[in-house]
């Protein structure tokens, strides 16, 4: 052999000899040398003994002769082979999310009390459950509006320019103001009445647009209160329907033509009642408790949410028979509510939120409607209404508060 004999289980290159060991080391280490060079990739600062500086010992010391020349030219082979598969290959998509920390914007319409944390832990849950690590990846901005519209704006304008890759908005108001702030950041709204009349899907079954998401109450579901309200009150005469023009969708419309018509069935007169300031809350709650069988139906609203305390110590200050949208509602002392479970809402919705950050268009999303209605009603209420709840609705309530 030229320039070394094999001398048992050693290789000798000039003075230096090398067992097998050894022997194998180099020609590792010269095929990862090999490798990086060929695909462009950095070598790791941590592994010196790749390093150029020490590429031309490794030669002379690892130098191919007899039996290691066929070695040589399959390692070269396989390099070439292997360096044209990694520079052609492209990373796989969960790779890139999993090494990506992605943002979620989340807009409320309300102010950040118990009933919005609860919201909130159940969107976080929500996550979770889709094997999200909420705060590392996403990290979530939240806002609060306290119900104002100036505020809703303002914190829009906000999270678009923080550029989230999705926001959640909670509400009519606040998804209107979102769309005003951007047309591209993918956004999934809850608690909306009238996505289409809204203008923020096309239609229910393809959105279309960068909205999607959790619609609450038809505009029907004012005959589902009339009929509670007579079944309770049996000799109830009139009704009237309480709302914000300002935050209502389509300013209250949406629900009132449904109002009216169903009114009229139960021989019911109907009463529009919009408010938009606690003082207008004061007055026409004191103006209709001064007439005799009335009733109150308050609808889903930011502005009746935000206010709700008020509202319920005036009719209980009147003692009229009100039925309410949520069901925090007759908890705080309200003596019915019929509506969605927001909490299931908001879990859901982080569903949505899931799939959009894995990649999916809010317009192949279709707009999902509430599947989980609960009736909530407060004996404690009813008996200092005088009012005895009748068998029917007891059996129908999801809870009952004494």
């Amino acid at each position: 052999m030229l320039g070394g004999a094999h001398t048992g289980g050693r290789i000798s290159s000039g003075s230096v000899l090398l067992d097998a060991d050894e022997r194998d080391k180099v020609q590792q280490m010269l095929f990862l040398e090999e490798l990086c060079m060929v695909t462009g990739r950095a070598r790791s600062s941590s592994r010196p003994e790749l390093c150029i500086s020490s590429r031309k010992k490794l030669i002379h010391l690892a130098e191919p002769r007899g039996e290691w020349m066929a070695i040589d030219v399959r390692r070269r082979k396989f390099i070439a082979v292997l360096s044209g598969a990694l520079v052609g290959r492209a990373i796989p998509t969960y790779a890139q999310q999993a090494a990506r920390t992605y943002t979620v914007g989340v807009l409320l319409g309300l102010a950040n009390d118990v009933e919005t944390q609860a919201r909130i832990t159940a969107f976080e849950r929500g996550l979770e459950a889709e094997g999200w690590s909420v705060g590392k990846s996403p990290r979530i901005e939240y806002r609060f509006t306290g119900g104002d519209s100036n505020t809703m704006r303002a914190f829009a304008k906000e999270l678009a320019e923080l550029k989230p890759d999705c926001i959640l908005g909670h509400s009519t108001p606040v998804v209107t103001a979102l769309m005003e702030a951007t047309r591209t950041i993918p956004i999934v709204f809850v608690s909306v009445s009238d996505p289409i009349g809204s203008g923020f899907v096309a239609s229910m079954a393809r959105p279309a647009g960068n909205m999607t998401g959790f619609t609450i109450l038809p505009a029907t579901i004012t005959g589902k209160y009339l009929s509670m309200l007579k079944e309770m009150v049996p000799q109830l005469a009139r009704v009237a329907i309480l709302y914000n023009p300002d935050s209502a969708p389509a300013a209250g419309t949406f629900f009132l033509s449904p109002f009216v018509g169903a009114a009229r069935e139960f021989k019911l007169r109907p009463i529009t009642a919009q408010v938009r300031n606690p003082a207008e809350i004061e007055s026409t709650i004191a103006k209709l408790g001064s007439e005799p069988r009335s009733g109150l139906i308050v609808m889903p609203d930011n502005f009746t949410s935000v206010h709700r305390e008020l509202i319920i110590s005036l009719v209980a200050q009147f003692r009229i028979p009100t039925i309410y949208p949520y069901r925090y509602f007759a908890d705080e002392g309200g003596l019915l509510s019929y509506g969605v479970d927001i909490s299931d809402l908001f879990r859901r919705a982080a569903g949505y939120v899931s799939r959009i950050l894995r990649g999916a268009k809010p317009a192949d999303l279709p707009v999902q409607a509430p599947t989980k209605f609960e009736l909530v009603i407060n004996l404690k209420t009813a008996r200092a209404l005088g009012l005895v709840v009748p068998r029917i609705l007891l059996a129908g309530a999801d809870a009952t508060i004494e």
